[in-house]
């Protein structure tokens, strides 16, 4: 079988279909499936066509949805949005992570006047696709004798501070942690979790292909080559021990990554 493996396009839809179609994804008619390894949207402007996207190839079984962290937020949106009161969504983290511009994309209200509908809102939400498809089609991880494909990480035992999580152990069952682990562990990141002189957190005889955390961290921190964000940062993918991190920060960079793995 084919993968071919994306990771939060964040709702840039024309980004990765062009990240897909450069790397043959379209034109392949060999047995294949696309992997998205989380955070399908916010942030980016095309929420509508990525939802029409991935409904067509879940009617087809052609696509393998990883639940991220931006999926536990807009489902965590649904939830909050009864509560909301007038002007109290502007400056909290489901309008910073533009969590709200999915919903107003998805179900055509506007923000104005948001504070006298916010029930109406959630109720519109939890009837697109998007809460009647896809999302009951994500899963916590997927493997094959190769690969396992997560968001941020495997759940391991982590510590967590102000500024996230570290001191990552191995938990060698983590295939059966608890859900509140596996939502803990796609804040993880996994370039962090996996780098030999510290935690060395791998999976035996498998790499881990993950998302969440931009690409540009490894080849900066681990590699020391270019910095983190600016111009000279480097957003492809980054091959390290055990573990292939393709986030490529397309707010920043402008592009998708798409690897292709053969198992």
């Amino acid at each position: 079988m084919r993968y071919y493996t994306v990771s939060d396009p964040h709702g840039h839809f024309s980004l990765m279909k062009k990240a897909l179609k450069e790397s043959g994804y379209f034109s392949d008619d060999s047995q294949k499936k696309l992997i998205i390894c989380g955070d399908l949207f916010d942030r980016g402007g095309e929420a509508i066509e990525m939802q029409n996207f991935i409904v067509d190839l879940l009617s087809r079984n052609e696509v393998i949805l990883i639940r991220g962290n931006h999926e536990l937020l807009i489902e965590k949106l649904a939830e909050d949005l009864p509560f909301y009161t007038a002007g109290d969504y502007r400056f909290n983290h489901h309008f910073l992570n533009g969590t709200f511009s999915t919903a107003f994309q998805l179900t055509g209200f506007k923000e104005d006047g948001l504070e006298v509908y916010p029930k109406r809102l959630a109720l519109a939400l939890k009837n697109t696709p998007l809460f009647k498809k896809i999302l009951p089609a994500c899963v916590n991880y997927f493997e094959t004798d190769k690969f396992v494909f997560v968001h941020g990480y495997i759940p391991c035992f982590a510590k967590k501070s102000p500024l996230g999580y570290y001191g990552y152990k191995y938990l060698p069952d983590w295939r059966n942690a608890l859900q509140k682990d596996w939502d803990d562990a796609v804040w993880y990141n996994g370039m962090e979790a996996s780098r030999a002189d510290l935690y060395n957190v791998t999976e035996p005889n498998k790499t881990i292909i993950c998302g969440h955390y931009k690409a540009s961290y490894g080849h900066s921190t681990l590699e020391n080559k270019g910095r983190e964000s600016g111009e000279n940062a480097d957003y492809t993918p980054y091959y390290g021990n055990g573990i292939i991190a393709i986030d490529a920060c397309t707010v920043q960079s402008g592009f998708v990554n798409c690897i292709v793995l053969e198992d």
